[in-house]
């Protein structure tokens, strides 16, 4: 099996790239399957507190499922996971998406299964399957009313046209842009920002941002309180208090 993706570890950090920018980072099913073995060993991997999800090349991001692959009757998908290996993953790390270039159909909505994004000034993001005879089926249709507001959502979901990046974040999507040669350096300043905070808090506010929307105000108390009540008795809001006091840089344990 050829690289399909490139993996990087930087202190608490580790890069996934999808590495086809002969077809445009497009996802077959060999690709899906490593994304998805990746992701595995990372989410077990207590060394790894963010991670970070690129591809190669300035052109584009993902244009999504391998066209003369699923042509074939093959699916970019691993059971459980979804498109990619991660468009139904609950993924319990902070993902960051650094786009390098054009991020459409399931390309984008491997953006959309991110937490955060920075994004190149070429970059453009868009759910064009409506023109092709299908609908985006790998979460774009769920996460991107949730994501930006729901006339320009159900704009781009039914008209198939792409925003470019400084819409995207107009909209509120996309975190940051920058020009291409800053966009990992930049991302890995926003993942280095976060992982220099306690790993399991982290964790935990993640959990209650992904699922309290969902939930009538007072089941999302219930959640919040559980979790909160975890993160206290924790081992390191025990060492956040200390290292305060003490006037020194706290040592996560991440327990």
């Amino acid at each position: 099996m050829a690289d399909e993706i490139l993996r990087e570890r930087r202190d608490r950090i580790e890069i996934v790239t999808i590495n086809r920018p002969d077809v445009r980072n497009a996802i077959d099913y060999a690709t899906s399957v490593q994304i998805s073995e990746a992701f595995d060993e990372i989410e077990i991997d207590d060394d790894v507190w963010v991670v970070i999800l690129t591809a190669t090349g300035d052109k584009a991001f993902s244009a999504g499922m391998d066209l003369k692959a699923f042509s074939s009757g093959e699916l970019p998908e691993t059971p459980g996971m979804g498109f990619a290996g991660i468009c139904e993953r609950k993924f319990p790390k902070p993902l960051i998406a650094a786009v390098n270039g054009a991020a459409l159909a399931g390309g984008f909505e491997l953006v959309l299964a991110c937490d955060l994004v920075v994004a190149s000034e070429n970059a453009i993001f868009g759910v064009p399957e409506v023109t092709r005879g299908l609908f985006p089926g790998a979460g774009g249709l769920i996460r991107l009313p949730r994501r930006i507001p729901r006339a320009k959502a159900w704009e781009m979901a039914l008209t198939g046209q792409a925003i470019t990046a400084q819409e995207a974040k107009d909209v509120g999507l996309v975190n940051y842009v920058v020009p291409f040669s800053e966009v990992l350096p930049k991302a890995l300043d926003l993942a280095g920002t976060i992982a220099r905070n306690a790993p399991l808090a982290v964790k935990l506010a993640k959990q209650v941002l992904a699922q309290a929307p969902d939930l009538p105000e007072s089941q999302a108390w219930v959640i919040n309180n559980e979790l909160l009540n975890l993160v206290r008795a924790s081992n390191d809001a025990r060492e956040g208090a200390l290292s305060f006091a003490e006037k020194r840089p706290p040592t996560w344990s991440g327990s």
